[in-house]
């Protein structure tokens, strides 16, 4: 099971396998309070189209296409990502984005599904 949760939501043992989708590190979080299994940088959407997305709700179709384009270029950190949903009963995907609608990480999920 493929769930989300923002990096600065208290880890649960429910969360399972946590693996953080963001190419930044979020500010003011540790090592420690991430609680992370792994860092999965390389499957962020890029700094051009993150900053052109700039979780703008108006750009949110737009990115989608944009980002699951860039993935598909990426397939190494993709099929890394598949590869742990296969193995783990429970993951979830971390992700700093105050926008709890319009981030990569649902657009991940969704194509884990």
């Amino acid at each position: 099971m493929v769930t989300l949760k923002r990096i600065y939501e208290k880890p649960n043992k429910s969360d399972g396998f946590r693996v953080l989708v963001d190419r930044l590190w979020p500010r003011g979080v540790s090592k420690e309070k991430a609680a992370l299994d792994l860092w999965l940088k390389g499957i962020a959407p890029s700094d051009v189209l993150r900053k052109w997305f700039g979780h703008d709700p108006k750009k949110w179709m737009a990115f989608k296409t944009k980002y699951r384009a860039e993935i598909k270029r990426n397939k190494e950190a993709f099929n890394e990502l598949k590869e742990i949903v296969k193995k783990q009963k429970n993951i979830t995907l971390l992700y700093a984005a105050k926008d709890e609608e319009h981030n990569e990480a649902i657009v991940l999920k969704n194509m884990l599904s």
